[in-house]
């Protein structure tokens, strides 16, 4: 009888512990995932790109799983006013701008009525075979698409010494997509992630309210909205079901090695 009551304390305190963890240490960690797609092709020489029917299988799991998928700027504006967002709450991105994501990503976004930003590289748009022409651009920004800045040409910025050519990349990316669309660019991508303080703020210069990069930096948490961390998503996360909700739990960044953003 001793032995079973000892078992229970034990039972309980395990309970307490594992409660106290999670809601004093884990909760406020919470981090709404940024998802980053590149490809949506059948492409088998990059790692970059997810097959049709399995980013189909991702989004369905979403919407059946009741995550919010919201705006880029209503997450970035939550952050600048300190908002917690429900737990299932997710934002979907793309890199590049291939032209695979009108063709493959866009319909099944459109089906579940899913918004996301396509960040571009705007000197390949209506220039480089594979990529968007900017009559696809304007067409999905009807349709809860929204467009941000990525460069021109998807140059390392780190790498650029010259003031002039840095600007030419970020500040031009943005004109580019504010000339050919007629709406406000509001936020950029790092290629590659890679980034530096003068590049930051070159990025903050040039008019844009935030920015994401891949893993790189130091604020796992989110809170600075031009180092906006995000969580790579890959073909073979399908056939990984615990491997694709860890990566939507929203504690990700805490147990990914830290990377700096040059």
């Amino acid at each position: 009888m001793r032995i079973f009551k000892k078992a229970i304390i034990l039972v309980f305190a395990i309970i307490i512990a594992v409660g106290s963890f999670y809601f004093f240490y884990m909760r406020p960690r919470h981090v709404v995932p940024i998802l980053m797609y590149h490809s949506v092709s059948r492409d088998k020489s990059s790692s970059l790109s997810v097959r049709p029917e399995n980013f189909s299988n991702q989004m369905r799991y979403l919407d059946k799983a009741g995550y919010s998928v919201i705006t880029l700027d209503e997450l970035v504006q939550g952050i600048k006013k300190a908002e917690k967002f429900p737990p299932r709450t997710v934002v979907v991105t793309f890199d590049d701008g291939f032209e695979d994501n009108y063709l493959n990503a866009f319909p099944i976004l459109a089906k579940y009525n899913m918004p996301a930003i396509i960040f571009l590289m705007t000197g390949y748009v209506d220039q480089k075979a594979g990529y968007l022409t900017w009559d696809q651009v304007k067409l999905m920004m009807q349709n809860d698409i929204d467009f941000g800045g990525h460069t021109r040409s998807g140059v390392y910025l780190p790498s650029i010494d010259d003031e002039k050519e840095l600007f030419s990349e970020i500040e031009g990316s943005k004109k580019d997509l504010e000339k050919e669309t007629g709406e406000k660019a509001k936020y950029f991508c790092y290629p590659i992630g890679g980034f530096n303080d003068r590049v930051k703020e070159a990025v903050k210069k040039s008019g844009y309210e935030g920015a994401c990069t891949t893993n790189r930096g130091f604020d796992k948490l989110n809170q600075d909205v031009y180092e906006l961390n995000r969580v790579k998503i890959t073909d073979s996360d399908t056939s990984k079901p615990f491997h694709f909700k860890a990566k939507l739990s929203g504690y990700y960044n805490l147990f990914r090695s830290e990377r700096k953003g040059d």
